[in-house]
Protein backbone atom coordinates (compact mmCIF):
# COMPACT_ATOMS: atom_id res chain seq x y z
CA UNK A 1 0.00 0.00 0.00
CA UNK A 2 2.79 2.34 0.42
CA UNK A 3 4.57 1.52 -2.24
CA UNK A 4 1.02 2.17 -4.26
CA UNK A 5 1.30 5.95 -2.58
CA UNK A 6 5.26 6.47 -3.48
CA UNK A 7 4.53 5.58 -6.89
CA UNK A 8 1.39 7.98 -7.61
CA UNK A 9 3.36 11.20 -5.29
CA UNK A 10 6.12 10.46 -7.54
CA UNK A 11 4.00 10.74 -11.02
CA UNK A 12 2.28 13.96 -10.12
CA UNK A 13 6.01 15.33 -9.59
CA UNK A 14 6.97 14.82 -12.40
CA UNK A 15 3.81 16.52 -14.09
CA UNK A 16 4.23 19.06 -12.56
CA UNK A 17 8.02 19.45 -12.75
CA UNK A 18 6.39 19.08 -16.96
CA UNK A 19 3.68 22.04 -17.28
CA UNK A 20 6.01 24.24 -15.84
CA UNK A 21 9.03 23.43 -18.01
CA UNK A 22 6.77 23.47 -20.76
CA UNK A 23 5.57 27.08 -20.09
CA UNK A 24 8.66 28.60 -19.39
CA UNK A 25 9.59 26.97 -22.69
CA UNK A 26 6.48 28.79 -24.57
CA UNK A 27 7.14 32.17 -22.85
CA UNK A 28 10.68 32.10 -23.58
CA UNK A 29 10.25 31.58 -27.60
CA UNK A 30 7.34 33.64 -27.84
CA UNK A 31 9.32 36.84 -26.13
CA UNK A 32 11.93 35.92 -28.74
CA UNK A 33 9.80 35.70 -31.28
CA UNK A 34 8.32 39.03 -30.35
CA UNK A 35 11.51 40.89 -30.24
CA UNK A 36 12.31 39.72 -33.85
CA UNK A 37 8.88 40.94 -34.78
CA UNK A 38 9.35 44.38 -33.22
CA UNK A 39 12.71 44.76 -35.30
CA UNK A 40 11.77 44.21 -38.33
CA UNK A 41 8.76 46.45 -38.45
CA UNK A 42 9.46 49.73 -40.00
CA UNK A 43 9.48 53.27 -38.24
CA UNK A 44 7.53 55.94 -40.29
CA UNK A 45 8.55 58.84 -37.85
CA UNK A 46 8.91 59.98 -34.68
CA UNK A 47 6.28 62.30 -32.56
CA UNK A 48 5.66 63.53 -29.42
CA UNK A 49 3.54 61.93 -27.07
CA UNK A 50 1.21 64.95 -25.96
CA UNK A 51 0.93 66.86 -29.84
CA UNK A 52 1.23 64.33 -32.75
CA UNK A 53 1.48 67.28 -35.34
CA UNK A 54 4.70 67.40 -33.47
CA UNK A 55 6.90 65.14 -35.93
CA UNK A 56 10.80 64.41 -36.31
CA UNK A 57 12.83 61.86 -38.56
CA UNK A 58 15.01 61.06 -35.28
CA UNK A 59 14.45 60.23 -31.91
CA UNK A 60 14.63 63.09 -29.43
CA UNK A 61 12.97 65.41 -27.30
CA UNK A 62 9.43 67.27 -27.34
CA UNK A 63 8.95 71.11 -26.77
CA UNK A 64 7.68 69.64 -23.92
CA UNK A 65 11.11 67.78 -22.70
CA UNK A 66 9.77 64.24 -22.93
CA UNK A 67 11.09 61.34 -25.14
CA UNK A 68 10.03 61.34 -28.47
CA UNK A 69 7.96 57.93 -29.36
CA UNK A 70 8.31 56.08 -32.87
CA UNK A 71 5.43 55.40 -35.13
CA UNK A 72 5.46 52.03 -37.07
CA UNK A 73 4.08 51.70 -40.51
CA UNK A 74 1.42 49.14 -39.47
CA UNK A 75 0.50 51.40 -36.98
CA UNK A 76 -0.09 54.97 -39.15
CA UNK A 77 -3.39 54.24 -39.61
CA UNK A 78 -4.25 54.04 -35.80
CA UNK A 79 -2.84 57.39 -34.53
CA UNK A 80 -5.56 59.51 -33.13
CA UNK A 81 -7.45 61.25 -36.10
CA UNK A 82 -6.49 59.12 -39.33
CA UNK A 83 -9.04 56.71 -40.28
CA UNK A 84 -8.79 53.93 -43.16
CA UNK A 85 -11.82 53.45 -45.30
CA UNK A 86 -11.52 50.92 -47.97
CA UNK A 87 -11.86 52.40 -51.92
CA UNK A 88 -15.29 50.77 -52.30
CA UNK A 89 -16.67 52.51 -49.90
CA UNK A 90 -15.48 55.74 -50.50
CA UNK A 91 -16.83 55.13 -53.59
CA UNK A 92 -20.30 54.51 -51.99
CA UNK A 93 -19.99 57.41 -50.16
CA UNK A 94 -19.35 59.94 -52.92
CA UNK A 95 -15.93 61.16 -51.48
CA UNK A 96 -14.75 63.43 -53.54
CA UNK A 97 -11.33 65.25 -53.39
CA UNK A 98 -9.27 68.51 -54.36
CA UNK A 99 -5.86 70.19 -54.34
CA UNK A 100 -4.79 72.49 -52.09
CA UNK A 101 -3.29 75.34 -54.41
CA UNK A 102 -0.97 78.48 -53.74
CA UNK A 103 -1.68 81.92 -55.54
CA UNK A 104 -3.20 84.85 -54.63
CA UNK A 105 -7.02 85.25 -54.30
CA UNK A 106 -9.17 88.60 -55.75
CA UNK A 107 -11.06 89.34 -52.48
CA UNK A 108 -14.56 88.81 -53.93
CA UNK A 109 -17.64 90.52 -52.58
CA UNK A 110 -21.11 89.67 -53.17
CA UNK A 111 -23.88 92.25 -51.85
CA UNK A 112 -27.23 93.15 -52.15
CA UNK A 113 -27.85 96.63 -54.17
CA UNK A 114 -30.79 98.61 -54.89
CA UNK A 115 -31.12 101.42 -57.96
CA UNK A 116 -31.66 104.87 -57.18
CA UNK A 117 -31.71 108.27 -59.30
CA UNK A 118 -28.73 109.57 -60.75
CA UNK A 119 -28.50 112.47 -58.41
CA UNK A 120 -26.52 114.98 -61.06
CA UNK A 121 -29.35 114.53 -63.43
CA UNK A 122 -31.86 115.85 -60.50
CA UNK A 123 -33.63 119.11 -61.40
CA UNK A 124 -35.58 120.44 -58.25
CA UNK A 125 -38.28 123.36 -59.32
CA UNK A 126 -39.14 126.03 -56.77
CA UNK A 127 -40.47 129.09 -57.52
CA UNK A 128 -38.90 132.37 -56.41
CA UNK A 129 -41.89 134.27 -55.21
CA UNK A 130 -45.01 133.71 -53.28
CA UNK A 131 -48.33 132.95 -55.42
CA UNK A 132 -50.98 130.40 -56.11
CA UNK A 133 -50.43 127.44 -58.49
CA UNK A 134 -52.65 127.55 -61.14
CA UNK A 135 -52.81 125.03 -64.60
CA UNK A 136 -50.62 122.47 -62.97
CA UNK A 137 -49.79 120.26 -66.22
CA UNK A 138 -48.23 117.18 -64.21
CA UNK A 139 -50.89 115.22 -62.57
CA UNK A 140 -47.97 112.63 -60.39
CA UNK A 141 -44.63 111.28 -59.55
CA UNK A 142 -43.33 109.19 -62.29
CA UNK A 143 -44.93 111.53 -65.69
CA UNK A 144 -42.53 111.68 -68.20
CA UNK A 145 -41.82 115.15 -69.43
CA UNK A 146 -39.53 116.86 -72.34
CA UNK A 147 -37.22 119.73 -72.25
CA UNK A 148 -40.02 123.19 -72.76
CA UNK A 149 -43.11 121.30 -71.78
CA UNK A 150 -45.23 123.01 -69.39
CA UNK A 151 -45.36 122.52 -65.30
CA UNK A 152 -47.66 124.70 -64.42
CA UNK A 153 -48.33 128.21 -64.63
CA UNK A 154 -47.98 130.71 -61.45
CA UNK A 155 -50.19 133.68 -60.11
CA UNK A 156 -48.26 136.09 -57.91
CA UNK A 157 -48.67 139.54 -57.33
CA UNK A 158 -45.12 140.23 -57.12
CA UNK A 159 -44.26 139.54 -60.47
CA UNK A 160 -47.61 141.54 -62.06
CA UNK A 161 -46.42 144.32 -60.18
CA UNK A 162 -42.97 143.81 -61.65
CA UNK A 163 -43.78 143.72 -65.54
CA UNK A 164 -46.09 146.69 -64.63
CA UNK A 165 -42.41 148.40 -63.82
CA UNK A 166 -40.88 146.91 -67.07
CA UNK A 167 -43.71 148.10 -69.02
CA UNK A 168 -43.02 151.74 -67.40
CA UNK A 169 -39.69 151.46 -67.95
CA UNK A 170 -39.71 150.48 -71.61
CA UNK A 171 -42.27 153.73 -71.59
CA UNK A 172 -39.99 156.02 -70.08
CA UNK A 173 -37.07 155.60 -73.15
CA UNK A 174 -34.68 155.62 -69.53
CA UNK A 175 -32.18 152.23 -70.75
CA UNK A 176 -30.77 152.27 -67.48
CA UNK A 177 -34.19 152.07 -65.79
CA UNK A 178 -35.20 149.42 -68.60
CA UNK A 179 -32.01 147.03 -68.41
CA UNK A 180 -33.07 147.08 -64.39
CA UNK A 181 -36.17 146.14 -65.02
CA UNK A 182 -35.25 142.73 -66.92
CA UNK A 183 -33.19 141.76 -64.88
CA UNK A 184 -35.27 142.02 -61.73
CA UNK A 185 -37.74 140.15 -64.04
CA UNK A 186 -35.41 137.58 -64.51
CA UNK A 187 -34.22 136.98 -61.10
CA UNK A 188 -37.76 136.27 -60.07
CA UNK A 189 -37.98 133.95 -62.16
CA UNK A 190 -39.09 134.58 -65.38
CA UNK A 191 -37.61 133.06 -68.74
CA UNK A 192 -35.99 134.67 -71.59
CA UNK A 193 -38.99 134.02 -73.79
CA UNK A 194 -41.66 135.68 -71.94
CA UNK A 195 -39.79 138.64 -71.21
CA UNK A 196 -38.85 139.59 -74.99
CA UNK A 197 -42.39 138.23 -75.79
CA UNK A 198 -43.32 140.95 -73.00
CA UNK A 199 -41.50 143.39 -74.46
CA UNK A 200 -42.82 143.27 -77.87
CA UNK A 201 -46.45 142.67 -76.38
CA UNK A 202 -46.69 145.09 -73.92
CA UNK A 203 -48.76 143.19 -72.02
CA UNK A 204 -48.69 142.13 -68.68
CA UNK A 205 -49.26 138.43 -67.66
CA UNK A 206 -51.44 137.51 -64.69
CA UNK A 207 -50.15 134.01 -64.77
CA UNK A 208 -46.34 132.94 -64.79
CA UNK A 209 -45.41 129.85 -66.99
CA UNK A 210 -42.93 127.66 -65.46
CA UNK A 211 -41.25 124.65 -67.89
CA UNK A 212 -39.19 121.53 -68.20
CA UNK A 213 -35.36 122.82 -68.48
CA UNK A 214 -34.61 118.96 -69.45
CA UNK A 215 -36.13 115.33 -70.31
CA UNK A 216 -36.98 113.14 -67.81
CA UNK A 217 -39.63 112.53 -65.37
CA UNK A 218 -41.12 113.69 -62.50
CA UNK A 219 -39.36 112.49 -59.44
CA UNK A 220 -41.36 114.15 -57.01
CA UNK A 221 -44.71 116.13 -56.95
CA UNK A 222 -45.26 118.22 -54.27
CA UNK A 223 -47.72 120.75 -55.26
CA UNK A 224 -51.22 120.47 -56.62
CA UNK A 225 -53.92 122.86 -58.14
CA UNK A 226 -54.28 125.94 -56.24
CA UNK A 227 -51.80 125.50 -53.67
CA UNK A 228 -50.27 128.62 -52.03
CA UNK A 229 -46.20 128.20 -52.28
CA UNK A 230 -42.92 130.07 -51.31
CA UNK A 231 -39.76 129.96 -52.45
CA UNK A 232 -38.87 127.67 -49.86
CA UNK A 233 -41.52 124.98 -50.91
CA UNK A 234 -40.16 122.15 -52.80
CA UNK A 235 -42.29 122.06 -55.84
CA UNK A 236 -41.50 119.37 -57.67
CA UNK A 237 -38.16 117.71 -59.01
CA UNK A 238 -37.29 115.99 -62.35
CA UNK A 239 -34.56 113.05 -63.18
CA UNK A 240 -33.35 111.59 -65.62
CA UNK A 241 -33.07 107.79 -65.98
CA UNK A 242 -30.52 107.73 -69.27
CA UNK A 243 -28.09 106.70 -65.96
CA UNK A 244 -28.90 105.16 -62.80
CA UNK A 245 -26.97 105.22 -59.25
CA UNK A 246 -26.62 101.54 -57.74
CA UNK A 247 -26.53 101.61 -54.10
CA UNK A 248 -24.33 98.59 -52.37
CA UNK A 249 -23.20 98.01 -49.19
CA UNK A 250 -20.62 95.58 -47.60
CA UNK A 251 -19.22 94.52 -44.54
CA UNK A 252 -17.35 96.20 -41.84
CA UNK A 253 -14.67 93.23 -41.83
CA UNK A 254 -14.46 93.83 -45.96
CA UNK A 255 -14.01 97.93 -45.84
CA UNK A 256 -10.78 97.58 -46.74
CA UNK A 257 -11.40 95.33 -49.86
CA UNK A 258 -12.96 98.01 -52.03
CA UNK A 259 -11.79 101.03 -53.59
CA UNK A 260 -13.09 103.42 -56.45
CA UNK A 261 -12.68 102.25 -60.06
CA UNK A 262 -12.84 98.50 -59.37
CA UNK A 263 -14.83 96.64 -61.70
CA UNK A 264 -18.10 95.03 -60.58
CA UNK A 265 -20.64 92.95 -62.40
CA UNK A 266 -24.41 93.50 -61.88
CA UNK A 267 -27.61 91.42 -61.57
CA UNK A 268 -31.61 92.01 -61.21
CA UNK A 269 -33.99 89.94 -60.23
CA UNK A 270 -36.53 91.88 -63.11
CA UNK A 271 -33.85 91.42 -65.75
CA UNK A 272 -32.98 87.63 -65.71
CA UNK A 273 -30.18 86.44 -67.77
CA UNK A 274 -28.79 90.45 -68.74
CA UNK A 275 -25.67 91.40 -66.08
CA UNK A 276 -24.06 95.36 -66.24
CA UNK A 277 -20.25 95.58 -66.36
CA UNK A 278 -19.21 99.01 -64.65
CA UNK A 279 -16.81 100.54 -61.45
CA UNK A 280 -17.38 101.33 -58.05
CA UNK A 281 -17.68 105.29 -58.68
CA UNK A 282 -17.56 106.04 -55.06
CA UNK A 283 -16.43 104.95 -51.63
CA UNK A 284 -18.79 106.59 -48.67
CA UNK A 285 -16.38 107.94 -45.92
CA UNK A 286 -18.35 106.29 -43.13
CA UNK A 287 -19.92 103.44 -41.92
CA UNK A 288 -23.64 102.95 -40.83
CA UNK A 289 -23.83 102.98 -37.48
CA UNK A 290 -26.94 100.56 -36.89
CA UNK A 291 -26.03 98.55 -39.63
CA UNK A 292 -22.63 98.16 -39.51
CA UNK A 293 -22.33 98.55 -43.58
CA UNK A 294 -20.16 100.51 -45.47
CA UNK A 295 -21.94 102.39 -48.60
CA UNK A 296 -20.82 101.86 -52.34
CA UNK A 297 -21.93 103.89 -55.31
CA UNK A 298 -21.81 102.71 -58.99
CA UNK A 299 -23.09 104.42 -61.75
CA UNK A 300 -24.64 102.31 -64.76
CA UNK A 301 -25.75 103.08 -67.64
CA UNK A 302 -29.22 103.15 -68.79
CA UNK A 303 -30.32 103.98 -72.75
CA UNK A 304 -33.42 101.56 -72.82
CA UNK A 305 -34.71 102.56 -69.16
CA UNK A 306 -34.75 98.93 -68.34
CA UNK A 307 -33.43 99.39 -64.87
CA UNK A 308 -35.84 101.58 -62.47
CA UNK A 309 -35.32 103.55 -59.27
CA UNK A 310 -36.10 100.63 -55.91
CA UNK A 311 -35.34 97.79 -58.47
CA UNK A 312 -32.88 95.15 -55.99
CA UNK A 313 -29.97 93.50 -57.26
CA UNK A 314 -27.00 92.09 -56.79
CA UNK A 315 -23.18 92.87 -56.89
CA UNK A 316 -20.32 91.11 -57.60
CA UNK A 317 -17.27 93.38 -56.85
CA UNK A 318 -13.56 92.45 -57.55
CA UNK A 319 -11.46 93.51 -55.15
CA UNK A 320 -7.97 93.53 -53.80
CA UNK A 321 -5.60 90.73 -54.45
CA UNK A 322 -4.04 88.83 -51.48
CA UNK A 323 -0.63 87.37 -51.07
CA UNK A 324 -0.12 84.23 -52.50
CA UNK A 325 -1.69 82.35 -50.09
CA UNK A 326 -2.99 78.11 -49.86
CA UNK A 327 -5.78 77.99 -50.62
CA UNK A 328 -8.84 75.18 -51.02
CA UNK A 329 -12.64 74.88 -52.01
CA UNK A 330 -14.77 76.54 -49.68
CA UNK A 331 -16.89 73.31 -49.56
CA UNK A 332 -13.78 71.20 -48.15
CA UNK A 333 -13.82 73.60 -44.98
CA UNK A 334 -15.67 72.35 -41.63
CA UNK A 335 -16.65 75.26 -39.51
CA UNK A 336 -17.61 74.45 -35.84
CA UNK A 337 -17.62 75.83 -32.72
CA UNK A 338 -14.44 75.29 -32.00
CA UNK A 339 -12.92 76.19 -35.38
CA UNK A 340 -12.43 74.40 -38.76
CA UNK A 341 -10.79 71.67 -39.97
CA UNK A 342 -10.51 69.90 -43.26
CA UNK A 343 -9.47 66.04 -44.15
CA UNK A 344 -6.95 64.90 -45.86
CA UNK A 345 -6.37 62.46 -48.28
CA UNK A 346 -3.28 60.73 -47.13
CA UNK A 347 -3.12 57.81 -50.01
CA UNK A 348 -3.83 53.90 -49.69
CA UNK A 349 -7.27 54.74 -48.54
CA UNK A 350 -6.22 56.47 -45.24
CA UNK A 351 -7.69 60.23 -44.39
CA UNK A 352 -6.78 62.33 -41.51
CA UNK A 353 -9.11 64.94 -39.71
CA UNK A 354 -6.65 68.46 -39.45
CA UNK A 355 -7.56 71.59 -37.72
CA UNK A 356 -6.71 74.54 -39.74
CA UNK A 357 -6.77 78.45 -39.36
CA UNK A 358 -9.12 79.80 -42.08
CA UNK A 359 -8.44 83.19 -44.06
CA UNK A 360 -10.80 84.92 -46.20
CA UNK A 361 -13.00 84.10 -48.62
CA UNK A 362 -13.12 84.64 -52.40
CA UNK A 363 -15.93 82.89 -54.74
CA UNK A 364 -16.11 79.37 -54.00
CA UNK A 365 -12.28 79.69 -52.76
CA UNK A 366 -11.50 79.79 -48.93
CA UNK A 367 -8.02 80.34 -48.21
CA UNK A 368 -6.02 78.43 -45.15
CA UNK A 369 -3.74 80.66 -43.01
CA UNK A 370 -2.26 77.71 -41.48
CA UNK A 371 -2.40 73.73 -41.30
CA UNK A 372 -2.62 72.74 -44.57
CA UNK A 373 0.48 72.77 -47.29
CA UNK A 374 0.30 72.95 -51.34
CA UNK A 375 -0.21 69.70 -53.10
CA UNK A 376 -2.39 68.37 -49.97
CA UNK A 377 -5.40 66.32 -51.19
CA UNK A 378 -8.36 67.38 -49.37
CA UNK A 379 -11.98 65.67 -49.28
CA UNK A 380 -14.88 68.09 -50.84
CA UNK A 381 -17.62 65.72 -50.57
CA UNK A 382 -18.47 63.03 -47.82
CA UNK A 383 -17.63 65.10 -44.62
CA UNK A 384 -21.30 65.00 -43.82
CA UNK A 385 -20.16 61.99 -42.24
CA UNK A 386 -18.17 64.31 -39.36
CA UNK A 387 -20.27 65.51 -36.75
CA UNK A 388 -19.33 68.82 -36.06
CA UNK A 389 -20.56 68.76 -32.69
CA UNK A 390 -18.44 65.04 -32.19
CA UNK A 391 -15.46 64.50 -31.47
CA UNK A 392 -13.20 64.39 -34.36
CA UNK A 393 -11.95 60.52 -33.09
CA UNK A 394 -15.76 59.49 -32.85
CA UNK A 395 -16.37 61.01 -36.32
CA UNK A 396 -13.47 59.20 -37.96
CA UNK A 397 -14.65 56.13 -36.60
CA UNK A 398 -17.84 56.48 -37.54
CA UNK A 399 -16.97 56.60 -41.03
CA UNK A 400 -14.14 53.57 -40.59
CA UNK A 401 -17.56 51.29 -39.74
CA UNK A 402 -17.28 51.54 -36.04
CA UNK A 403 -17.86 53.72 -33.01
CA UNK A 404 -15.52 54.90 -30.55
CA UNK A 405 -17.49 53.37 -27.27
CA UNK A 406 -17.10 49.34 -30.01
CA UNK A 407 -12.73 50.50 -29.87
CA UNK A 408 -12.98 51.22 -25.92
CA UNK A 409 -14.33 47.85 -25.41
CA UNK A 410 -12.45 45.35 -27.98
CA UNK A 411 -9.56 47.06 -25.83
CA UNK A 412 -10.65 46.36 -22.87
CA UNK A 413 -11.68 42.77 -24.06
CA UNK A 414 -15.49 43.30 -23.46
CA UNK A 415 -18.72 42.84 -25.61
CA UNK A 416 -21.17 44.79 -25.96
Amino acid sequence: MRNTLLTALLLVLVLVAGVLFGRYTTSDSTAGASAASSAERQILYWVAPMDPNFRRDAPGKSPMGMDLVPVYADEAGSRPGVVSIDPAIASNLGVRTATAERSSLPRIVETMTHVAYDETTLKHVHTRVEGWIETLDVSAAGDPVRQGDLLFELYSPTLVNAQQEFLSALRSGNATLRGASRDRLAALGMTGADIAELERDRKVKQRVRFVAETDGVVAMLGVRNGMFVTPETDALSIAALDSVWVFAEVLERQATWVAAGQLAELRFEALPGERFETQVEYVYPELDPISRTLRLRLRVENPGRALRPNMLGRARIAGRETWPIVHVPREAVIRGGRGSRVVVALGDGRYESRRVLAGIESGDRLAVRRGLAEGETVVVSGQFLIDSESNVDTALSRMGGGSALDSEREAAGKTP
